[in-house]
C-alpha cells in the first residue's frame, strides 16, 4: 500500500450536536407546544480526535446510531460540526470549496448518485464535465475501472435495470473517475450477496494498493473490515473507544474458540470446564470455550472418548463486536489502541 507520512485527515475535539423538540401527545400537547416546547440535545459525536495518513485503509465500526455516518458526513463537508476543529487535505470541509470537492468522493450504500433512467456511461460523461476531467484522462480511467470491475457490457443500459451488485460497481466508478485522494465509503456492500461483497472488496483493495487512494470505510459486515483494514476505529455513542491495529483488537476481545467434536460412538461426555454449549447430542458436541482452556479440554476429550472429527474455529465475529461495544471507553486517551480492563473469561 502506498501509505506515507502525510496526514490527510486531522480532527481535534470534534463534536456534533443535534437539537430536536418534543411535545406532549394529543391536541392539548399540540396547543401547549405553540408556547413552550421541550428542547432535547443529542450528541452524535463527542471530543473526537483523529489522524489518518495518506494511503491508509481505515475501518470504522460501531452499532447503529454510534455516530459513524455523522463523522463521515462532517469529513465530507455535508454537515457542519458543532465544535472542535477539522482539517481534510488542508481544507475545512464544510466550507465546500470547489477545489476541495475535487479531492474526495463519498459512496453511501443506501443512496445513489446515478440517474436511474439513463445509462451509467451517460452519468460518467456528465461527471467528466462537472469535474473538468481531460478527455485522455477520462478515457484512460474509464477503461481501467471498467476492466477492473468487469462491467463493460453494462455501461450502456439504464441503471434501473442493473442488479444491486452491478449498480454498486457503477457507483464506485462514478466516485473514482476524478481520481479523488480520499474515498469515504458508508456501507458499500449492504444488501449484496456474498459473491458481490467479495468482488467489491477485491476492487477496493486494488484501488487502495495500485492508486494509493486513502479510504475510510464503515460497514456492519466485519468480513469487509477484516479483509481490507489493518487499522480500525471503534465508535460508540459518539465516542472513540478504540483506534489501532485490527489484529490487536481481536486478540484482545476474541476470547473464546468455537469447538465442534464428532464422536465415533454415542456418548454423554461433557468437559469438566466452563463452557457454553451450542449443540449437544450423543454423537456431536458444539461449544464455546475460553482460549486458555482449549488445550486442556481437547486433552480431556481425547483421553475419554473415541473421536471421529474435531473442528476449532474463531469465535463468531458478531459476538466479538458486541463485546467490544460493551467494553466501555477502551482507549487510554491517546488513541493508540491500548484497551482497559482485564480479559473476561465469561
Amino acid at each position: 500500500m502506498n501509505s506515507g507520512p502525510d496526514k490527510v485527515i486531522q480532527t481535534c475535539k470534534l463534536k456534533k450536536e443535534y437539537t430536536r423538540y418534543e411535545k406532549e401527545e394529543g391536541f392539548k400537547g399540540s396547543v401547549k407546544s405553540l408556547f413552550k416546547r421541550e428542547k432535547i440535545i443529542k450528541t452524535a459525536v463527542m471530543d473526537f480526535d483523529l489522524e489518518i495518513h495518506a494511503g491508509e485503509f481505515v475501518g470504522l465500526i460501531g452499532p447503529n446510531g454510534a455516530g459513524k455516518t455523522t463523522l463521515m458526513k462532517m469529513l465530507a463537508g455535508i454537515i457542519s460540526p458543532t465544535g472542535g476543529t477539522i482539517d481534510v487535505l488542508g481544507y475545512v470541509p464544510n466550507e465546500l470549496k470547489n477545489s476541495y470537492k475535487k479531492q474526495f468522493a463519498i459512496v453511501m450504500g443506501q443512496k445513489s448518485q446515478l440517474f436511474q433512467d439513463i445509462s451509467a456511461a451517460d452519468t460518467f460523461l456528465l461527471l467528466r464535465e462537472i469535474y473538468e476531467i481531460a478527455e485522455s484522462e477520462y478515457r484512460s480511467r474509464l477503461t481501467y475501472f471498467t476492466e477492473l470491475f468487469e462491467v463493460k457490457d453494462y455501461l450502456n443500459v439504464p441503471v434501473r435495470t442493473l442488479s444491486l451488485g452491478e449498480r454498486m460497481k457503477m457507483e464506485l466508478i462514478a466516485a473514482l473517475l476524478h481520481a479523488p485522494k480520499i474515498l469515504f465509503l458508508d456501507e458499500p456492500t449492504i444488501g449484496l450477496d456474498a459473491v458481490a461483497q467479495k468482488q467489491i472488496r477485491g476492487f477496493l483493495r486494488e484501488v487502495n494498493k495500485d492508486i494509493g487512494t486513502t479510504i475510510l470505510l464503515t460497514s456492519h459486515y466485519m468480513d469487509d473490515i477484516k479483509s481490507l483494514c489493518k487499522r480500525c476505529i471503534v465508535i460508540n455513542e459518539g465516542l472513540k473507544i478504540y483506534d489501532g491495529s485490527l489484529d490487536h483488537l481481536f486478540d484482545r476481545f476474541q476470547t473464546h474458540k468455537a469447538i465442534t467434536v464428532s464422536f465415533s460412538d454415542a456418548t454423554d461426555y461433557r468437559p469438566p470446564f466452563d463452557i457454553k454449549t451450542t449443540e449437544e447430542n450423543p454423537f456431536r458436541l458444539s461449544f464455546l470455550a475460553h482460549r486458555s482452556d482449549v488445550r486442556s479440554i481437547l486433552g480431556d476429550i481425547m483421553s475419554k472418548c473415541d473421536i471421529n472429527d474435531i473442528s476449532i474455529e474463531a469465535e463468531d465475529i458478531g459476538i466479538v463486536v458486541e463485546r467490544i461495544y460493551k467494553s466501555g471507553n477502551g482507549t487510554n486517551g491517546n488513541g493508540n489502541g491500548d484497551t482497559a480492563g482485564k480479559e473476561d473469561k465469561g
